[in-house]
C-alpha cells in the first residue's frame, strides 16, 4: 500500500560549498582579519546562532585586559557566515582597546555588511571587572 503523504520540499541549496568562494576555512596560512565570508543557503527560515566563549579585548583607557562571551543570532536572508572567518575576524579584538557597548555595534555593523540578514541580535557578556558585568545587544531589523 502506498502511503498517500506526500514529503515536503524541501528548499535546494545553491552550489556546492566547494565551488562558492571560500579562501580562510582549510587554509592554514589563514591570517586573522576583519572579512567576513559568507556562503549561499536557500533556507530563509533558518536561524544561525553563534557562541564565542572565548573573546577577549582591552579596555580603552587602562589597556587592561576584558574577557566577554558574545552571542551572535540571526536569520538569513540567503547568505551564511562562515565560521573559521568568524573565529578569526573575533581575534582581530584581541589587542584592540574596546568600549563593550560600541563592541556589540561594531559586530553588529560589520555582520550585516557581510550578510545582509532578516534581522540579527549582537549580545556580549562581559566579565566582571572592578565588580560590576556588563552585557550589551546591538539588533537590527530589515
Amino acid at each position: 500500500m502506498v502511503s498517500s503523504l506526500i514529503a515536503p520540499t524541501l528548499p535546494r541549496y545553491p552550489a556546492p560549498i566547494a565551488e562558492q568562494t571560500l579562501t580562510k576555512l582549510g587554509n592554514p596560512d589563514a591570517r586573522a582579519d576583519r572579512r567576513l565570508e559568507t556562503f549561499e543557503t536557500a533556507d530563509t527560515t533558518l536561524e544561525v546562532v553563534l557562541h564565542c566563549r572565548e573573546f577577549t579585548c582591552r579596555c580603552p583607557i587602562t589597556g587592561q585586559p576584558d574577557w566577554a562571551e558574545i552571542t551572535i543570532s540571526y536569520r538569513p536572508k540567503a547568505r551564511i557566515v562562515e565560521s573559521k572567518s568568524v573565529k578569526l575576524y573575533m581575534e582581530t579584538f584581541r589587542e584592540e582597546g574596546i568600549f563593550h557597548e560600541h563592541l556589540a555595534t561594531t559586530i553588529r555593523d560589520d555582520f550585516v555588511a557581510a550578510l545582509d540578514p532578516q534581522s540579527l541580535d549582537v549580545t556580549v557578556m562581559f566579565s566582571q571587572r572592578g565588580g560590576i558585568a556588563i552585557d550589551a545587544t546591538s539588533s537590527y531589523v530589515a
